[in-house]
């Protein structure tokens, strides 16, 4: 992986942790927390306050993180923000961690400018020791505080300080005022300068797990499923009617419609289709080169393609796909017929506009994980998995790649790839007699929107 964190594209954006005073904080709460501390001088955190050296030096990478669920965190600064999450065991976390600090961003400021925030991302589960437990996660709270409780003291101030202006014989409360004394000593005045925290509450009710090899959960859609990077036979009784793992092409294809998940990359509005097509072919040839031993060092996109003219007929049948369908777009030739049978499917396809982005579009990476880009930016733990099986002609080409077009504009290659424009107006459907995909509702009742599956 040396590549990978030389060009900062693994272990990118972590806070680095040396002073005596953050590391004092940090061993607070992470006795509070874990009852844990480290004896390292410097060190590295990642949006949820993890450290990857810690870590090592504990024996435990799931130290914040026991069992995989509910993710305790530690903030020591507001700029954790744009640090990502590593080890991730759910998609929705880091979002949930950002947008919790976006929210109590001036708070958080105040409060890690003394100490350390500690908290947890708190749902009813508890463990995972099986995959129905995943069902049982609807909501996900956040719990925080810093180490001496200060958030509590402060809001306990603030009732009492309620209280004596509430009440007629407060003034000679002598308990009350000194309680009230003691308190503002720690807290400052709560009266001009609130200390609280949005604690907030999500929704989880469609997320990728790391769990049992890795699962899509999509409860929230008009026609639930999940779908699992293993065989679906392992994962037993579920609470749930469609199962599917990656092999169901077909009816992941038909899912993803049913449910306006995705869109064509060709139809979609400002984006350069061609060129992301043609990027996604150099892939395709990068991952055919590496097999048959060509060294790609110091390869540009012309030597790219000469080597796809100079090697055609070696090539997969998602080269010829993805080359029909650019053919069509930039010459108008005949309209290529892609069903999800053809291995170039999922290439075609990008997630439509909707609250769900970017777990459709990672599951869209894995079920085209030649196009290494887009693996990298919507599922990395997959990406640092395969980069790790790839010979050292490919690592270094995808490295240098990804340094020199994604790196260096990151919004910009994700807006390029992913933006939606706003729609000029909203079309009118017209009523149908049938479903609402032309298909009978009767249909769809008796043997399910993907044909005949296993059921609960």
């Amino acid at each position: 992986m040396i590549h990978l964190i030389q060009r900062g594209l693994m272990f990118g954006n972590l806070i680095h942790v040396q002073s005596a005073a953050l590391i004092e904080r940090y061993n607070r709460a992470l006795k509070h927390l874990a009852n844990h501390q480290t004896k390292l001088t410097d060190f590295h955190i990642d949006i949820s306050g993890y450290s990857p050296e810690i870590g090592d030096e504990l024996d435990d990478p799931l130290y914040l993180n026991h069992a995989g669920v509910n993710r305790q965190f530690i903030l020591l600064t507001t700029d954790q923000k744009n640090a990502p999450l590593l080890n991730a065991k759910f998609s929705t976390s880091r979002e949930i961690l950002k947008e919790f600090i976006l929210k109590n961003e001036p708070q958080l400021f105040a409060l890690t400018a003394r100490d350390a925030v500690a908290g947890e991302l708190v749902n009813s589960v508890y463990s995972v020791d099986g995959p129905a437990k995943l069902f049982d996660i609807r909501r996900v709270k956040i719990e925080a505080d810093t180490t001496s409780g200060t958030v509590a003291e402060a809001q306990a101030l603030a009732d009492n300080v309620d209280r004596f202006m509430r009440e007629e014989d407060a003034w000679f409360d002598d308990v009350l005022i000194a309680d009230m004394i003691t308190s503002a000593k720690r807290t400052g005045d709560v009266t001009r300068n609130p200390i609280a925290l949005d604690l907030m509450e999500f929704e989880q009710r469609n997320f990728w797990t790391a769990h049992f090899g890795g699962l899509y959960v999509f409860q929230g859609m008009d026609h639930p499923a999940l779908i699992s990077s293993g065989m679906k036979e392992a994962l037993g009784k579920l609470p749930i009617k469609y199962v599917f793992d990656t092999k169901d092409r077909n009816q992941i294809a038909k899912f993803l419609e049913y449910n306006d998940l995705a869109e064509p990359i060709v139809k979609a509005r400002g984006i350069d289709a061609a060129a992301i097509l043609r990027q996604k072919m150099d892939f395709i040839v990068v991952d055919v080169a590496q097999e048959s031993g060509i060294d790609l060092a110091g390869a540009t996109r012309r030597d790219i393609r000469a080597l796809a003219r100079r090697h055609a007929q070696d090539l997969p049948e998602e080269f010829h796909g993805l080359a029909d369908l650019l053919r069509w777009a930039e010459e108008g030739g005949k309209w290529p017929r892609i069903t999800s049978d053809h291995p170039a499917y999922f290439y075609t396809l990008r997630s439509a506009d909707h609250g769900n982005r970017d777990l459709v579009n990672m599951l869209l990476s894995q079920l085209s994980p030649k196009d290494v880009r887009q693996l990298f930016i919507c599922h990395k733990e997959l990406f640092y998995q395969l980069y790790a099986t790839w010979h050292d002609t490919k690592k270094s080409y995808v490295a240098e790649f990804l340094e020199r077009e994604y790196q260096v504009d990151k919004a910009g290659a994700r807006a390029a790839l992913f933006g939606h424009e706003p729609e000029m107006e909203q079309p009118v459907p017209a009523p149908k007699k049938d479903g609402p995909w032309g298909v009978s509702e009767k249909k769809i009742a008796a043997v399910g929107p993907w044909g005949a599956v296993r059921g609960k």
